[in-house]
């Protein structure tokens, strides 16, 4: 079995045949997946997903790329979290990539969800691009630690798995994981402990090889975990079933926790 961990079947791409995508996880023994938000806007729909569906859960938060959209206080996003499938926040973080000039008002969008993070005491889903050291930084002068949570579609070196790790963050592999080109993040993946290691997609985007460049979804997660079976010399069902368990036990509160025992 196989969990995808982050993924936005919100999105247009993936909203329109969402029975088939849905279809389709169980084909490919993918039990469960967290719809990730990215926006106030887009909330009620993210939302409307998990609250239909037994199998998805949602998060709360704004990305850290968008930058002329409404902010949410502490209070708005700890009233939003607790909606009975809400089991994180964010995405947010850090993305110094795309955006130039001052970004203080990013970092400032940071602090709030990991002080909301901490006070509703769910994890952190956290995107770093172009910013790892800013991130591992503000990470701690919050005490994200108290929480904890995963370092999102990670793609950085293995002094900042550890850094993150330390911090109570599981490392999160996505797609990219399975390009021919990505030698250090290979070895990364060969390095992170079974324990703090988790699989995703980040649909619609970043499809893995064999499927590179098409449309991402769900049930393609497994090929994450081939890949990463196949760098670490275990059984497929190995990285599976330890990244699931991750999930479960990071995310998930006792109620859905025993309906996943119940599946095992």
């Amino acid at each position: 079995m196989f969990v995808d961990s982050h993924c936005h079947l919100d999105f247009p791409e993936l909203r329109e045949g969402l029975q088939s995508f849905l279809d389709e996880m169980q084909a490919h023994q993918v039990t469960h997946a967290l719809c990730v938000a990215v926006s106030l806007k887009g909330l009620p729909g993210v939302l409307a997903l998990a609250a239909s569906t037994p199998n998805l859960f949602a998060s709360v938060g704004i990305h850290p790329d968008y930058e002329d959209v409404e902010e949410a206080s502490v209070a708005q996003l700890v009233t939003l979290a607790a909606h009975p499938k809400v089991v994180a926040i964010g995405e947010t973080g850090l993305d110094y990539y795309r955006l130039q000039g001052d970004l203080e008002w990013q970092r400032a969008r940071f602090r709030t969800h990991i002080r909301a993070a901490k006070e509703v005491k769910k994890p952190l889903i956290i995107h770093t691009r172009s910013a790892a050291e800013d991130t591992i930084r503000i990470l701690k002068e919050e005490g994200a630690d108290a929480v904890g949570g995963v370092m999102h579609c990670f793609t950085e070196s293995w002094d900042i798995a550890q850094q993150a790790m330390d911090l109570g963050f599981l490392i999160s592999f996505s797609g990219i994981v399975t390009f021919k080109n990505a030698v250090a993040l290979k070895e990364v993946a060969q390095r992170v402990p079974l324990n703090s290691m988790l699989i995703e997609t980040d649909s619609p985007y970043l499809a893995p090889v064999p499927f590179r460049g098409k449309l991402n979804h769900p049930a393609l997660v497994r090929y994450v975990a081939e890949e990463i079976a196949r760098l670490r010399e275990t059984s497929v069902d190995a990285i599976g079933q330890a990244t699931s368990t991750n999930f479960f036990e990071r995310f998930l509160a006792p109620p859905h926790r025993a309906e996943f025992s119940s599946m095992q």
